[in-house]
């Protein structure tokens, strides 16, 4: 059995190592802040310490076998639970909340290396996952805005001619189309297409005046 002292420094760094992840979270507002990560690390971290020494009195009885993995593996697929409350679906190709569930995925693996001893991988995991959220995102929004697709959907009535408004919409940016498709619902017509390579934010007035088309229903595009 390990000493109060080795349980209370196991427990004050992973709620340490998880705050300073969850601060990043925090400095961009998001409802799983520093808190939040402090108690998934710290939790993690109890609950090995709990799985690895707290069973130690079943171990002298014969023919008891403790396995502490099997907490381990419930707390990480457990996490789970939390990320799926993050993750948002805001709109159609729009998602957020997956960078901050990945991040309480990481925090918890943390815990669980502190609660285990193992201080050295806690504490580089949590200075490499602190580069990766902090430092790397102005890399990939760079890197991603030459490749990002954009997508254009335009609902007209089903009196209107489909050829016109798709006309002004390929205008836009011809050399750029990814995908196209045309259907026939209930309420009229529906176009989409994904330009790739595109500057949505050139062609945004574009969109805005086919918006006020009197065929149009609806304009929808990815910014």
């Amino acid at each position: 059995m390990i000493t109060w002292e080795v349980i209370l420094l196991r427990l004050i760094l992973a709620s340490l190592l998880g705050g300073v992840i969850g601060l990043e979270r925090e400095r961009k507002n998001w409802s799983a802040g520093m808190r939040t990560h402090m108690m998934v690390c710290l939790g993690a971290a109890l609950t090995i310490i709990v799985s690895s020494y707290g069973f130690s009195e079943a171990l002298k009885m014969d023919h008891v076998v403790l396995d502490p993995a099997r907490i381990a593996a419930q707390v990480i697929s457990g996490i789970g639970f939390l990320g799926a409350g993050i993750i948002m679906f805001l709109k159609p190709g729009f998602i957020r909340g997956l960078t901050t569930a990945s991040g309480l995925w990481t925090v918890a693996a943390i815990g669980l290396a502190v609660g285990s001893g193992l201080y050295i991988a806690a504490i580089s995991a949590t200075v490499i996952a602190f580069v990766i959220l902090l430092i790397l995102q102005p890399f990939e929004e760079r890197f991603a805005r030459r490749f990002r697709q954009h997508l254009v959907r335009v609902a007209i009535n089903d009196t209107a001619n489909p050829y016109r408004i798709i006309d002004k919409i390929i205008e836009l940016g011809e050399k750029d189309i990814k995908t196209f498709s045309f259907n026939k619902s209930e309420s009229g017509y529906i176009i989409e297409i994904n330009f790739e390579n595109f500057d949505i934010k050139e062609v945004a007035p574009a969109l805005e005046k086919i918006e006020k088309d009197d065929d149009v229903l609806s304009v929808y595009w990815t910014r």
